[in-house]
């Protein structure tokens, strides 16, 4: 029992363990399905949110990712639909629905393929890129599919002639042929419609080759080379015995196509067959019925035309025209009444567009075509006829703004009911009523569409016909129809979904109302007990139409209905009343069952490709009304509607180059009329605000208007091929791009920039990048770079001050002078780093290596040095006598003696050059000077964010000790590098005096150079003139005219200063006492002057007053500027380390280095004890 209980226990322990395990492991999974589902909503979200701001106002409908098909297939035969009683009826409607099915097969075969295949050929290759035997290539590569075309025109000509039999044996006239059933009553309308489209595909592959220059030309210069091959076949690699058949089919493709006379071979075919046992030409019953339907066709088509609810007349009236010249070729009649009809219809329509840019006109068509009747007709009437087209072109250029008025009101307001009828809510007691609504609503639709396409291709294809000019204003009246006409279809496409749905309930509607309209009729015959065949038939193809109505509304359904009520409606089995509105539902029926079909057929702006010209000026309407923007969308819808059918385009390698071809010319006139006008426009609106303070133009709205151009950059972006064209970004990237470059070339216009950057995001919501170029201050002053690149001029324009560290101008043509500081370099350096300074004294080296050669060459001279050696001699001997110092008047005698060898035109003395010269030096050494400061001052406001120079710590450690990844260690490593170079920088700077000192001393100190050392004896005949330089300079600051006015140049001392030092001479031109000997000079005779004042006091004579007050002024001036400069000398040398001379700095040198050694001697021994 004990045991027992443990093993329960035991037990139960497990179970609770492996509950709480399970529950455990429920939740980890549901926690992973919960992260799951948020992840995979939240990508979901990211999706939606790209699409949302990718995804234009119209989208290309070739990408849709899934579409509704509305169209139903039909999935049962002819033969098993066409299923009565009757068996003699059940073959009549299967032989004609199955000729109609061909027909529409063959129609629809042409219009894919071969229409788009001719229209294309030749397309898609500029004129100027055309290389020689490019149209020989083209054609070789166009003729296998001229020969599909061939086989496609025979197929056509045996389906015509097969329709002609089929009814010519319906309708015999021969009192001995058996009669298939009882035709008095029948006319199968439908057939001859059916033929007459077949007919109206001959008659547009006629007009195609008719109009095609390109083709016909490429064909001669094919049959050309043909010859060429004729003659020499070996070397083309061609078997002659393969020659031969290749132009017998060449001479056959010719003769059969190019000719533009299809229909005419069509017409003029045999259609007598006695070996079938049919007769046609002779048939008069057939001649009567075949004259009776086209006139039953043409009183339907001509009552329609021009009307609001005309729908596809205009390509059944070409397919009467047919059928007309058809039945005069058989029989050899003319109906001239009806002639005359056929013609008058060209004061409603007076040309046709078949295809494209295909316009035909039925004038000319019927005069060729049937001649006999065309002589009936007089000159005049022809003329008339002719003028006619023109008048209706100026009628249209006038109406065209009204008709799109109206147009627009007319197509808004069915979108707004289509948007109203498709977001109601269905009730189930209105169903019947809110259907047919909808219905009427699509109807409505599917006519303004057609009603609009036919205004646009009838006006553009007219006027590139007879190459009459378009004004602007129906270019733009036009395009605005082209967007109205995508509207329409755009409508019934962004409500798909409803439209899906409501179809078929319509669908089933329309056809209950027929089935029931049908079904009075059989009731009313069958209440007729009188037999007769007749009567059976009309029964048998009253239950046929029941039959196949109570099914899916399918194109081979309708057909079958259509054939059989041609039967059933003879014999007044319906009346009047009935028969009517029973017609208007298998209209609607007809129209609705290929809704979808039928709205993209006639929305269709495929033909937009042969009238690209109008693009341009459509895109410079767009740009003046920016109101209305978004329109763009549905241009670019239309102008893609054409890339489906260049698929066809047989001519080139592969269709692709044509498309890349198209994509790019539209691309180039949209970039060129829209784009780049918006980015200049936008620019030049920034510019010319931020630079308003100049006045630059009036910009009074209420003065020279206000163009919002804001309206483009809420515009979706655009798709066209396999891009998505955002006008917002391209605006963003352009002036980016703009503002970027013109940063780089100047950079102290950043600020500007970023204004103009501020400003496109605030005015226009753009999204601009920041340059991140290391921008300048606004008092940037003229850039290290620039000054480097140009020393030799800067030193000879710029003067320095010693005291305040700044450069000042010379002259300027301005009204103010540049000058240039510390803070100035600074922001230089900051701006293109602290590598410049190394490279600016080395720009200063190359300068002064120059300037030391001209100077050399001067001392050199033979007056100047035997006048400065004898002036050595002479002070060595008499400078007992004159107390060791340096005679004023020897000086003074020097500088007038240099005037004596010569002066330039604007007055200068070898001594004024000589003095420019060590100025421009010392200015030179100035700028380095500069340079340092500006360095320090550029490291120390970038490490002031650092607290303690002493005490840094090293990141690289810490990073390392964080176990952080590599990128940031190696980031720490960097960091401390730039701090490291910063401390030292901001510490101490680069001793650049000492480095120019030392790379030139060794060389002034040579023996070669010994004529240098004569130059301490030049310096005070230089102080002389210098100092009168100075003061003619200084007195015309107080003058009108101050070319030459300057207020400081202690380049000159700075450059004395350097000079003495690499000469080492500074204890010789000490040992002068020169200014000693200036100021004693000028303390002398100032106190002659005192003492003659006070002589001439006491006589009191004004005028030589006046004279000594002027004499006394003048020492003053003089003893004042020699004061000035000896104080900036003394400064100047304090640079150079003047209180030693070379021999004490290379004994001190010494010293040091031995003192080192002395260190790491005396350290040895307690490096050997600790091992």
């Amino acid at each position: 029992m004990g045991n027992r209980l443990t093993l329960k226990i035991v037990f139960a322990g497990f179970e609770n363990h492996s509950c709480l395990l399970r529950k455990i492991h429920t939740e980890v999974q549901l926690k992973n399905y919960g992260k799951f589902l948020e992840d995979y909503t939240s990508q979901l979200k990211g999706i939606e949110e790209a699409l949302d701001d990718s995804i234009g106002d119209v989208w290309d409908f070739t990408l849709d990712p899934i579409a509704l098909k509305l169209l139903p297939y039909e999935q049962s035969s002819l033969l098993e639909l066409i299923k009565t009683e009757n068996k003699v009826l059940n073959k009549v409607i299967t032989v004609y629905a199955a000729l109609c099915s061909e027909v529409k097969k063959l129609k629809h075969e042409a219009e894919t393929k071969f229409y788009n295949g001719l229209l294309y050929y030749g397309e898609g290759v500029s004129d100027s890129s055309v290389v020689e035997g490019e149209c020989q290539v083209q054609m070789g590569r166009f003729v296998s599919f001229l020969q599909e075309l061939s086989c496609f025109v025979t197929r056509c000509f045996e389906v015509v002639v097969n329709v002609v039999h089929q009814l010519a044996a319906l309708y015999n006239s021969n009192k001995g042929a058996t009669r298939i059933i009882e035709s008095t009553g029948v006319h199968f309308q439908t057939v001859y419609e059916h033929l007459g489209e077949l007919l109206v595909v001959l008659i547009t592959l006629d007009e195609i080759m008719e109009n095609h220059a390109t083709l016909r030309d490429h064909w001669k210069m094919y049959k050309r080379l043909l010859k060429s091959v004729h003659h020499n076949p070996s070397k083309f690699g061609v078997p002659e015995e393969k020659l031969k058949p290749f132009e017998k089919l060449l001479l056959k493709l010719e003769g059969q196509l190019l000719d533009s006379m299809i229909f005419q071979a069509c017409v003029e075919q045999r259609f007598d067959n006695p070996g079938e046992g049919v007769s046609v030409s002779k048939n008069s019953a057939f001649a009567e019925e075949f004259a009776h339907n086209i006139r039953t066709i043409f009183a339907n088509v001509e009552s329609k035309l021009g009307e609001p609810a005309e729908i596809e007349q205009r390509d059944k009236y070409t397919g009467v025209c047919g059928l007309f010249v058809l039945h005069f070729h058989i029989f050899r009649t003319v109906d001239k009444k009806l002639y005359k009809s056929l013609l008058d219809v060209y004061k409603k329509v007076p040309a046709v567009t078949l295809t494209a840019n295909i316009i035909w006109f039925p004038d000319t068509f019927l005069i060729n075509k049937v001649p006999a009747a065309a002589k009936l007709l007089d000159k005049k009437s022809v003329q008339t006829i002719r003028t006619s087209r023109d008048v209706f072109l100026q009628q249209k250029a006038q109406t065209l703004t009204k008709d799109v008025q109206s147009y627009y009101v007319f197509v808004t307001s069915w979108m707004m009911k289509m948007e109203a009828i498709l977001s109601k809510e269905q009730r189930a007691d209105k169903l019947s009523d809110d259907l047919s609504n909808r219905c009427n609503v699509f109807v409505q639709g599917i006519l303004y569409a057609y009603s609009i396409s036919i205004i646009i291709k009838t006006s553009m294809n007219m006027h590139m016909s007879m190459q009459r000019p378009m004004t602007k204003t129906s270019v733009k009246a036009l395009c605005r129809l082209v967007e109205l006409l995508k509207a329409i279809e755009h409508t019934f496409y962004r409500r798909s979904l409803v439209v899906a749905d409501s179809v078929s309930h319509i669908t089933q509607q329309l056809q209950s109302q027929a089935l029931s309209s049908i079904s009075t009729a059989k009731k009313r015959v069958i209440s007729d007990k009188k037999y007769s065949e007749q009567r059976l038939d009309v029964l048998s193809a009253l239950v046929l139409a029941e039959n196949t109505l109570n099914g899916p509304s399918t194109r081979e359904r309708r057909l079958v209905v259509s054939l059989a009520l041609s039967v059933g409606t003879q014999m007044k089995t319906f009346k009047d009343e009935e028969l009517l509105p029973l017609q208007l539902v298998l209209k609607k029926l007809d129209l609705i069952g290929e809704l979808q079909e039928r709205v993209k057929v006639h929305s269709d702006c495929s033909f937009l490709y042969w009238h690209r010209a109008i693009f341009p000026i459509y895109l410079d309407d767009v740009y003046d009304n920016a109101v209305d923007a978004a329109r763009m969308h549905y241009m670019f819808s239309a102008l893609r509607d054409s890339v489906p059918t260049m698929l066809y385009a047989k001519h080139m390698e592969s269709c692709e180059q044509l498309l890349d071809s198209y994509d790019k010319e539209i691309m180039e006139v949209f970039t060129e009329h829209l784009l780049d006008k918006l980015c200049k426009e936008i620019e030049k609106d920034l510019r010319l605000s931020v630079h308003t303070h100049l006045k630059l133009d009036d910009r009074n709205p209420f003065k020279v208007g206000m163009k919002d151009l804001t309206h483009f950059f809420s515009l979706k972006p655009i798709r066209f091929f396999n891009r998505f064209i955002d006008i917002k970004a391209y605006v963003t990237h352009y002036l980016d791009k703009t503002f970027y470059n013109l940063t780089t070339v100047a950079l102290h216009d950043w600020a500007t920039y970023s204004e103009m950057r501020n400003l496109a995001t605030q005015r226009y919501g753009l999204l601009m990048t920041e340059a991140h170029l290391p921008s300048q201050t606004l008092e940037q002053g003229l850039d290290v770079l620039e000054i480097m690149r140009n020393i030799h001029v800067f030193v000879s324009r710029y003067l320095y001050n010693l005291n305040n560290q700044i450069f000042i101008e010379k002259t300027s043509n301005n009204k103010h002078l540049n000058t240039i500081n510390i803070r100035h370099i600074a922001n230089s350096i900051r701006t293109h780093g602290t590598g410049i300074m190394n490279t600016t004294v080395n720009f200063t080296y190359q300068f002064l290596r120059k300037k030391f050669y001209i100077f050399s060459q001067f001392m050199y001279d033979e007056h100047i040095k035997s006048r400065l050696i004898k002036d050595i001699r002479f002070f060595r001997e008499t400078k007992d006598q004159s107390d060791q110092k340096y005679p004023f008047e020897r000086a003074e005698k020097f500088n007038r003696g240099i005037r004596k060898l010569g002066i330039t035109p604007d007055g200068q003395s070898y001594l004024d050059q000589f003095r420019q010269l060590i100025s421009q030096i010392g200015n030179a050494m100035g700028y380095v000077r500069m340079i340092r400061s500006g360095g320090l001052h550029c490291c120390s406001s970038a490490i002031r964010f650092v607290p303690d120079l002493e005490d840094i710590v090293n990141f690289e450690e810490l990073v390392k000790e964080e176990g952080l990844s590599e990128e940031t260690q190696r980031a720490a490593s960097l960091l401390d590098c730039v701090l490291s170079d910063l401390t030292s920088n901001s510490a101490e700077g680069t001793e650049y005096f000492k480095m120019l000192v030392g790379v030139f001393a060794q060389e002034f100190r040579s023996v070669k150079n010994m004529h240098l050392r004569n130059f301490y004896m030049i310096v005070p005949p230089l102080t002389v003139n210098f100092v009168e330089h100075s003061i003619s300079c200084k007195e015309k600051l107080n003058k009108k005219n101050k070319n030459g006015a300057a207020f400081t140049d202690d380049g000159f001392a700075m450059g004395v200063a350097y000079i003495l030092k690499l000469l080492d001479q500074y204890q010789e031109f000490d040992s002068l006492h020169w200014f000693q000997a200036v100021r004693e000079k000028y303390m002398k005779e100032m106190k002659a002057v005192v003492k003659e004042q006070n002589v001439q006091a006491t006589n009191q004579d004004e005028k030589l007053l006046q004279t000594m007050n002027l004499t006394q002024k003048r020492l003053d001036v003089y003893l004042q500027e020699f004061e000035l400069l000896y104080f900036s000398l003394s400064s100047a040398r304090i640079f150079f380390r003047a209180d030693k001379t070379a021999a004490e700095e290379t004994q001190e040198k010494k010293d040091r280095e031995d003192g080192g050694k002395a260190d790491v001697s005396s350290s040895q021994p307690a490096v050997s004890s600790v091992k």
